[in-house]
């Protein structure tokens, strides 16, 4: 059996970290499966999924971290005007945090329940802020 849900979302900064663990909880525990695996997955490339340990100081270490290794002033390449979309770009950071953060996580689901890590948290990154967001949860398995 396979159950697909895409979730949406607002970001509100350039940079956000919003936590979804409860929400793929939820999915899991209503999808009915019960032995299988969940994949979280982005719609964006310019976001990502990142699972790491729920607290603000880790938050504001992985910001500064990703900022450190993609500052917004280099002069990058992305950043001419592109014909096919009728304006100028200049979100290259965005897609190059987006790789180092990467797109989707997968857990276990066993007796119904997505089992992660003691301090495991599954977060949307947003990397190029303020926007409308979509994500897919997938749980693959038996009921």
């Amino acid at each position: 059996m396979i159950k697909l849900y895409e979730r949406q979302l607002e970001t509100h900064k350039e940079f956000e970290m919003i936590n979804i663990t409860a929400d793929v909880r939820k999915a899991v525990e209503e999808s009915g499966i019960k032995n299988g695996i969940v994949a979280v997955i982005t719609k964006h490339t310019t976001t990502g999924i990142m699972v790491n340990e729920a607290l603000p100081c880790v938050e504001k270490d992985i910001e500064i971290l990703l900022d450190r290794l993609v500052p917004n002033d280099y002069p990058y390449v992305h950043t001419h005007m592109l014909p096919t979309y009728g304006t100028c770009s200049g979100n290259a950071p965005g897609h190059l945090k987006s790789l180092l953060a990467g797109n989707h996580c997968m857990f276990p689901v066993i007796d119904g329940q997505m089992r992660t890590g003691g301090e495991q948290n599954i977060y949307f990154a947003e990397l190029d802020g303020l926007q409308i967001r979509s994500y897919f949860i997938e749980i693959m398995g038996e009921g």
